[in-house]
């Protein structure tokens, strides 16, 4: 019998059939451009292709919340219903939001698929997850004095705060566009562009022709981190170093408002590909500057996932120990 789990979010669909033998392993496993399908059923069925799979139950991580069984993917215009599933799949249906599956994915992973980002104290606490990616992606993971319960939040879509004089015009900037501005807003792929834009249009940096056909023809976050990695353009490494201490002071955030002593966690695409910046200090330098409790999370261990089938581990491992079979 195998297990059918998912991480299901704005930019793709990743799908595997797990087997457990004294741990979980993945048999078989596609991912999937999510805006070239209708609906996740319409994924699954191009995943099974019409094999006689014997499947015992299936979980899904998806990207936005989950209520009674069902979710409005946030970046996706997908209704994913755990009803219609179980009626196709004739099994058992669970759906987690993605950060909690990725939470529930750390179980999953060795000490090698992990950068300590700070070593911190071995304390047995409240745990806390952000992933930025294609959104902001935020979890708790709560510490009953034997085992960490992972929970679900939409800590992403938190107001915006700014820290300076610079980040007010930011603020205001971002309000013009969107109105609302919500921490995801900033904090992933998209803000890392947004970041890049403000930095032009103030006139703060040079704005250079040949970068802008680039964004025409690729992901302009992606252009922006790797010119901002090698140093290639000036605009490109401020907006992304800039990006990485907003980053580090949202997750500080994160640990104060779960009292993260148990550590925190950085997950999504970005970091992982970053990785040579977040080193340099301005991650960690955001993440404690909290005044009179920076000595409390500068005590706090911080670790940034490698593995990107994280989620997908965890809607396996949910399936595996907390689903009948």
């Amino acid at each position: 019998m195998y297990i059918l789990a998912g991480d299901i979010g704005g930019t793709k669909t990743h799908l595997g059939l797990f087997e457990y033998k004294k741990k979980l392993m993945c048999i078989d496993e596609a991912i999937f451009k999510s805006e070239d399908y209708s609906s996740l059923n319409a994924v699954i069925k191009k995943f099974l292709g019409g094999k006689r799979t014997n499947i015992s139950n299936a979980c899904f991580g998806v990207a936005g919340p989950v209520r009674k069984g069902k979710c409005n993917i946030t970046n996706l215009p997908w209704i994913i219903d755990t009803k219609e599933l179980e009626e196709q799949l004739n099994v058992s249906v669970a759906l987690l939001n993605d950060l909690e599956a990725m939470a529930y994915g750390i179980n999953e992973l060795k000490e090698e698929e992990f950068f300590v980002l700070n070593e911190g104290k071995n304390f047995k606490g409240n745990q806390a997850l952000l992933a930025a990616g294609t959104g902001l992606g935020e979890a708790g993971i709560f510490f009953d004095g034997k085992k960490h319960c992972p929970f679900a939040c939409e800590g992403g879509h938190t107001d915006f705060a700014a820290r300076d004089k610079l980040e007010t015009k930011l603020f205001l900037y971002m309000q013009k566009k969107f109105g609302h501005v919500s921490c995801e807003r900033i904090i992933s792929g998209p803000g890392l562009y947004a970041l890049y834009q403000f930095l032009v249009e103030e006139k703060l940096e040079e704005r250079i022709p040949r970068l802008e056909e680039e964004f025409k023809k690729q992901d302009p976050s992606k252009i922006i981190a790797e010119k901002g990695i090698n140093g290639e353009i000036k605009g490109c490494e401020r907006a992304l170093e800039w990006f990485i201490s907003l980053y580090g002071a949202e997750a500080g955030n994160a640990a104060l408002k779960f009292f993260a002593l148990g550590g925190v966690f950085i997950g999504g695409g970005i970091a992982p590909k970053i990785l040579s910046k977040m080193k340099e200090g301005k991650f960690m330098q955001a993440f404690t500057d909290k005044g009179r409790f920076a000595n409390m999370l500068s005590s706090i261990p911080v670790k940034v996932i490698l593995n990107p089938k994280t989620p997908l581990l965890g809607a396996a491992h949910f399936a595996n120990n907390f689903m009948k079979k």
